[in-house]
């Protein structure tokens, strides 16, 4: 199935996080709640303006973002589990490694 975010809505997928600490500890499922994630879909259009022209997006497919624990909402589509948030609850695009 295909999704395609509207306005300036992007669909993101967590990606899975260490579950031990480097001194060997285990840590609990409800604290490893991943805030970096990788953009999943194509890009909606984007934010459409007072005056009906459209910005474009700042982000690209493939960026790693960072964004807020109780940033967007979660939807679960053929087996993934997937963000769909606005563009202004991504905080910070992760450059590097």
């Amino acid at each position: 199935m295909k999704i395609r975010p509207l306005h300036d809505r992007v669909i993101v997928k967590r990606e899975e996080e260490e579950r031990k600490s480097p001194g060997g500890i285990v840590i609990p499922d409800t604290a490893t709640r991943s805030r970096f994630s990788e953009k999943w879909s194509p890009l909606a259009r984007g934010k459409i303006l007072e005056n009906g022209d459209i910005r474009p997006l700042d982000l690209k497919v493939g960026d790693k973002i960072l964004f807020g624990k109780y940033s967007g909402t979660e939807v679960k589509m053929d087996g993934d589990e997937l963000v769909v948030m606005r563009e202004e609850d991504v905080m910070a695009v992760v450059e590097g490694k």
